[in-house]
């Protein structure tokens, strides 16, 4: 007699792999619709459990999931500039946007919902955590300038570019995505080669980085390239100097 197929067992999940699940339908969903337009139905139906289930992980409601899901989103885009501070700059910014960038590809409308704000999910614990993105991410790119205690100037300079990152992030999704993700990539790279070159011309500390990021940097690399465009537009126009 030919005995029935086995039925595999039933695994139940622990609570922080259940957890990590729920997390995981979550972003899913935000990260192509707003916030206000996704419900506990909604990431209930992605994971395959019940509402009362997400309810017993997360007994805050939308509010508290959303709220975790961007923590976690945070993190994730927080690691994208801790780059090993090796090799010269360029490269490791290259590095760093390219994950970054990778994110906002991915994540395009809860990106947008996310960096923006005004959605009905936003409150001031969501507001720290996009300001803690912003901080770390202005952190990173002073270790990788080498700067032990940065003067004013060069913090703002570095918080200034990662402003600009942003938005150009925001503007590439409503563009369509258009430049391609790589033209955006090095154009942001061109972008802090050319504010900390204008930095340096009246703080000496930013003109110090200059020599010591230029000295690592290969003569066909992004810097090198960069300078190569733009001498010739300053030699022609030096008589209206």
């Amino acid at each position: 007699m030919t005995s029935p197929a086995a039925t595999p067992a039933y695994r139940r999940l622990s609570v922080e792999e259940r957890r990590t699940q729920l997390l995981g339908a979550a972003l899913s969903l935000f990260a192509h619709r707003a916030p206000e337009d996704v419900s506990l139905d909604d990431v209930a139906e992605t994971a395959g459990v019940s509402r009362p289930l997400v309810y017993r992980y997360f007994p805050g409601g939308k509010q508290q999931l959303y709220e975790a899901a961007l923590r976690s989103a945070a993190d994730e885009l927080e690691q994208c500039f801790a780059q090993p501070q090796s090799g010269p700059l360029t490269q490791r910014l290259t590095r760093a946007l390219d994950r970054y960038l990778a994110f906002v590809d991915e994540h395009d409308a809860g990106f947008s919902a996310l960096l923006q704000g005004g959605s009905v999910a936003e409150t001031s614990r969501t507001t720290a955590i996009v300001d803690e993105v912003r901080r770390a991410a202005a952190e990173q790119i002073l270790l990788h300038l080498e700067v032990r205690a940065p003067g004013p100037r060069l913090r703002l300079m570095v918080r200034t570019w990662i402003a600009a990152v942003e938005a150009a992030s925001l503007i590439w999704l409503d563009e369509e995505k258009q430049p391609p993700l790589p033209e955006l990539r090095d154009w942001l790279v061109d972008h802090l080669v050319a504010l900390l070159t204008a930095t340096a011309a009246t703080d000496p500390q930013a003109a110090a980085v200059v020599r010591a990021a230029l000295a690592m940097e290969p003569a066909d690399g992004p810097a090198g390239l960069l300078a190569r465009r733009v001498l010739p537009l300053l030699t022609d126009t030096a008589h209206l100097l």
